[in-house]
């Protein structure tokens, strides 16, 4: 298959790159490089194109006639998104409706979406199945549930068929050493963790531990980075089999705590990391869980890396590299 990867030169988009690639298919990769690096696109074409840009977008898809199109390019820190929401709806919600709109136009009806567990905001319970309410609790989610309501109108107007893969925290990295995580700033709690280890930080805060959790640290779900490629390659034959859209929620189902990371990362690496102990953060619940249960059953998903220490390991390996170039 011929597969247009948007956001192809960030972390998720060049570890799907990688993938794809390696199981045959031919892979194009359409990136502003605002956040991504060309160098982590290990093979296929490279386009240089912003999805604000409507005539790049046309260009693109007029020119390779993918089978389906995978979208990666979204702005992803809660924070920011509290901070500056006209970012996040411009680029996450506006640019995407422009690429949608010239897939209607260029007749590719096959959309894989990137979307994030934070479309259902505060847990109700837990773990998080597909049935959960969706009350979004900053832009970045409901940027991403806007997303998500278009999707069904599309398809009932204009035949755009959709899988959705809701998840938290990708994480690790290649096994081959060959790609990883590189977030400038860095917001995710694994590098951070490593990064305060290999000294290219000084310490790690730790946001509260009076959490009704065992250790009294947030517990978060962790899915490695191969697993979530894996889940979106599983959708993609999924989609072009069955023409139906679906939603999935993408997780290891029993989650990791704060505290866990931190221990695992200093057994990883036999080396002690400096902890800060910081004030719980506002709006930050004490359990974020998926429940993964239907892509299992629908996609025949199942993850390979789901143990914390393995997740660690490629990640430090990652690490190593970057202190080390």
């Amino acid at each position: 298959m011929k597969i247009l990867v948007v956001g192809g030169a960030g972390y998720i988009g060049s570890h799907m790159v990688k993938m794809l690639i390696d199981s045959g298919h031919d892979a194009i990769t359409f990136d502003n490089l605002s956040s991504g690096y060309q160098d982590a696109v290990l093979g296929g074409e490279f386009i240089l194109g912003d999805l604000a840009d409507i005539a790049a977008i046309d260009m693109a898809l007029t020119k390779y006639q993918p089978d389906a199109v995978m979208h990666f390019a979204s702005y992803i820190q809660v924070g920011e998104s509290v901070k500056h929401p006209d970012k996040y709806y411009l680029n996450n919600f506006t640019n995407t409706m422009n690429l949608l709109n010239s897939m209607i136009r260029c007749d590719v009806k096959n959309f894989i979406f990137s979307s994030t567990a934070a479309v259902f905001g505060e847990p109700v319970y837990i773990p998080i199945d597909e049935a959960h309410p969706r009350i979004p609790l900053n832009p970045y989610g409901r940027s991403k549930w806007m997303v998500e309501e278009v999707l069904l109108d599309y398809e009932r107007a204009y035949g755009l068929q959709s899988i959705c893969l809701r998840y938290f925290n990708a994480a690790g990295a290649d096994p081959s050493g060959l790609l990883g995580e590189r977030h400038y700033p860095e917001t995710h709690l694994i590098p951070l963790v490593l990064q305060a280890i290999s000294g290219r930080k000084k310490d790690i805060t730790v946001f509260g531990r009076n959490y009704d959790t065992p250790d009294g640290t947030c517990i978060r779900d962790y899915i490695h980075i191969v697993d979530l490629c894996s889940a979106h390659l599983l959708a993609l034959n999924k989609l072009l089999k069955d023409k139906q859209s679906m939603r999935f929620n993408l997780g290891n189902g029993a989650g990791f705590s704060v505290q866990e990371v931190i221990s695992v990362a200093e057994q990883v690496t036999k080396k002690k990391v400096t902890v800060i102990e910081g004030p719980k953060r506002e709006g930050d619940p004490a359990r974020l869980v998926a429940d993964a249960s239907l892509a299992k059953q629908y996609l025949a998903w199942s993850p390979k890396y789901v143990d914390l220490e393995t997740i660690m390991t490629h990640a430090w390996q990652w690490e190593l590299k970057q202190i080390n170039t």
